[in-house]
């Protein structure tokens, strides 16, 4: 279920406990406001799409939104530790903060906090279940290839 405020889309909730990510999903309700959102996710699910563009709007305490906004500057198809991201946002120690942050993130799959892992490589925490935190990696490693929306645009337009 995804949310939007006047600011832009405020959460975006997945079914804990799922056993596999929803490959093909459905707008059940059509609204304009909210096709853009569908359209991306489906992109994003079928491979063609790496970086969302829609307005956000998370609320949360300005140190999890300043986490939420690092969180858009790993690569897709990429991972980060906590601890490394922890140092990049000028929280040296702060693994944990970070864990913390990316535990109350509302935007889940948009602002890419199951790109974040533990400093010994394995997965580690995810709001919707580490089973679904595996099937998003493994999707964006298994897409590295594919062409993306844009590129997939160019070549048709040639």
């Amino acid at each position: 279920m995804a949310v939007k405020g006047n600011g832009g889309f405020t959460s975006l909730n997945l079914l804990k406990n799922c056993r596999k990510i929803p490959l093909k999903i459905k707008l059940q309700t059509p609204k304009p406001e909210f096709e853009d959102l569908f359209d991306q996710l489906t992109a994003y699910f079928s491979g063609t799409l790496r970086t969302f563009k829609v307005s956000l709007d998370p609320k949360g305490t300005p140190f999890q939104v300043n986490v939420w906004k690092a969180l858009n500057s790993i690569p897709y198809g990429s991972t980060i530790s906590y601890k490394t991201l922890a140092q990049k946002i000028g929280t040296p120690g702060g693994a944990r903060a970070i864990g913390a942050a990316n535990r109350e993130n509302p935007l889940l799959i948009i602002v890419p906090c199951h790109r974040v892992i533990g400093s010994d490589g394995n997965l580690t925490g995810y709001s919707a279940g580490l089973d679904i935190k595996k099937a998003l990696l493994e999707h964006e490693k298994g897409n590295l290839g594919a062409k993306t929306h844009t590129e997939q645009q160019k070549s048709f337009n040639r």
